[in-house]
């Protein structure tokens, strides 16, 4: 760490924790109805209701609502996988792409739903402008509002007591989506196009090139074989480059939502590293902000809820802090760089790049900070965008967010997910305290019992049997194996990586993995649905029975849930649960391969 690092990391902490106040107020006014902008377009949702069919007043139990999430998006699944069959026949679609394979079009409309957002295809030469816009960009909306509203229903049990209804779906997604994620997107796709991110609906550009680059090419005969000469070798021929391909498309509206909806699916195969994503350095910050304003207000909003601003002001004090730290590991060994550099006795101007950091796959406009910074922020949170190549950074570099990723992404976290998977461990947290000193456990006054207990152990132990086991899979088959780029224990990290990333739905890759194929889509697509919904479930459980429960008084054997202790406490639980559990795979593959780095044989 230098001076620049912990500076721009200390103004990002700041911007981020004071933009977060303002944001969980108006949640909060939006949530419960007091809002002017609800107040103002009442008529426009009380249409929409209409229309649909539902009573705004009908309250549902956490079986209806759970059904209702898992029908609603199951329904998204069916919708996006049909478009991205048909895409071909339909118009808003000028480069003519054709449609997706079967097993790609599952993995896509799974991960979109899904908040994962991964993407084994390039978006630019797969994807039409209509399914962009209608399929892909609905969906980062309507997964989003999903996360929001399942954590909402959550505090609803903590507030409520001897109730059985946590609340109504339908009113809670359309007032999340039209109020709070519609309105925040416009904001920040404005602040984008000023920046110069591409906004329009022309067809892909050709543009002379700055510098004319010839290459010897294959000589193809009429059927488009390529020629051989008598000998048998290939006959080839110079061919001049003098123009580029530039795609256009509606960009900067699909990347607000996707960073702030923590989706994270890029409009270019390159996500936020491509100039039309990501133009500048203070594009680069407002991407970066948007990925957790969401997650850290809504810490807040559980406090405003349960009328215990403490008590949120504790979960953001323990998300902030494991942020912090990870922050200073990853900018720490990307900063470090790699020693074989030096020791290799290679020219001086290698050493001198060696000096300055590991800057292989990173844009120099972003720098080692801003990078960093972003790699923290996209995995902490179930993001997934990407403004350097994972692949490239260093053993502990690749370490850090592999890690954020496997403890649930509760550090912020993804929009709703983040906070309901850390209010999971705080459960567990007093708990664990209970049985230290003999006491039923209790939070925010709520008695912790034995269903909520097994709900937690089903959120908690489910994201890791998927992983651990879908990595399994795929190193113990000659079709998993297949995509390894890099054998050894770097290639065991692409493939933890991938399970990770798809079982907690965060979207981001290494990327020197090969996972277009069947064998990874359909793998991939079955963790990244039980993955969410899996944990929604048991999520929604634990609100109804919540709600069900007398509110206790706070007398003097109860744990204080809002103080340093049990920051302390939380804290400890997120990561002797969280990292335990990955410590044997994480120590063949980023573990080896910082030893093999370090020269430990």
């Amino acid at each position: 760490m230098n001076g620049n690092n912990l500076l721009q990391t200390g103004l990002f902490v700041v911007v981020l924790l004071a933009l977060a106040v303002p944001v969980a107020g108006y949640i909060t006014r939006v949530l419960d109805g007091r809002s002017r902008v609800v107040r103002l377009f009442a008529p426009l949702e009380n249409l929409l209701y209409r229309m649909a069919g539902v009573d705004r007043d009908a309250e549902m139990d956490w079986k209806h609502y759970a059904f209702a999430t898992i029908s609603f998006n199951v329904l998204g699944v069916g919708f996006l996988y049909l478009l991205l069959r048909i895409q071909g026949w339909l118009p808003g679609n000028p480069q003519q792409f054709s449609a997706m394979t079967v097993d790609g079009a599952f993995n896509t409309a799974v991960s979109f739903v899904t908040n994962t957002n991964w993407q084994d295809y390039t978006p630019e030469q797969t994807v039409s402008y209509l399914t962009q816009m209608l399929g892909l960009t609905v969906q980062n909306f309507l997964s989003a509002a999903t996360g929001i509203v399942v954590v909402i229903a959550l505090i609803r049990g903590f507030a409520r007591h001897s109730t059985k209804t946590i609340g109504n779906f339908w009113v809670d997604l359309t007032r999340t989506t039209l109020y709070i994620l519609v309105p925040m997107s416009a904001i920040i796709a404005a602040l984008l196009m000023s920046q110069g991110m591409i906004q329009n609906f022309k067809s892909y550009q050709d543009v002379p090139v700055l510098q004319t680059t010839t290459y010897a090419a294959p000589k193809l005969d009429a059927q488009g074989n390529p020629v051989k000469d008598a000998q048998g070798n290939a006959v080839t021929v110079d061919t001049k480059v003098t123009t580029q391909t530039l795609a256009m498309g509606p960009v900067a509206s699909q990347v607000a939502i996707k960073m702030l909806g923590t989706n994270g699916g890029g409009f270019f195969n390159a996500n936020s590293a491509h100039p039309y994503e990501n133009p500048t350095p203070f594009s680069n910050f407002v991407e970066m902000i948007a990925i957790l304003i969401i997650p850290a207000s809504l810490c807040l909003v559980f406090g405003n809820i349960i009328a215990d601003r403490r008590q949120g002001i504790a979960v953001l004090a323990v998300m902030t802090i494991a942020f912090a730290v990870a922050v200073g590991f990853e900018l720490s060994a990307e900063q470090t760089g790699n020693p074989l550099f030096t020791s290799l006795n290679v020219d001086q101007h290698a050493s001198a790049v060696m000096a300055g950091g590991n800057m292989e796959g990173k844009e120099t406009r972003f720098g080692i900070a801003q990078t960093g910074i972003f790699v923290v922020a996209t995995t902490a949170a179930s993001c997934g965008a990407v403004n350097a190549a994972h692949d490239s950074l260093t053993p502990v570099g690749g370490l850090v967010p592999m890690l954020l990723i496997q403890l649930g992404e509760v550090v912020f976290g993804g929009v709703g997910s983040g906070l309901y998977g850390m209010l999971v461990f705080a459960l567990l947290a007093v708990f664990v305290a209970g049985l230290m000193i003999g006491r039923t456990p209790e939070y925010v006054g709520k008695k912790i019992e034995s269903f909520e207990m097994k709900m937690v152990s089903i959120v908690v132990l489910l994201t890791p049997f998927l992983v651990l086991v879908g990595t399994s899979i795929a190193v113990l088959t000659d079709a998993g194996k297949a995509g390894i780029a890099n054998p050894g224990a770097h290639g065991f990290s692409e493939i933890l990586y991938a399970f990770s990333s798809a079982a907690n739905n965060n979207g981001s890759a290494f990327a020197g993995l090969t996972v277009s194929t069947p064998f990874y889509n359909w793998m991939t697509g079955i963790a990244m649905w039980f993955g969410r919904f899996g944990t929604i479930v048991p999520v929604l459980a634990i609100a109804g029975s919540l709600a069900g429960k007398k509110r206790l008084a706070e007398t003097g054997g109860t744990l204080p849930t809002h103080g340093p202790l049990f920051v302390v406490l939380l804290l400890g639980t997120v990561l002797l649960v969280g990292a335990l559990t990955y410590v044997p795979a994480l120590a063949l593959g980023p573990g080896v391969e910082h030893l093999i780095m370090m020269g430990v044989h």
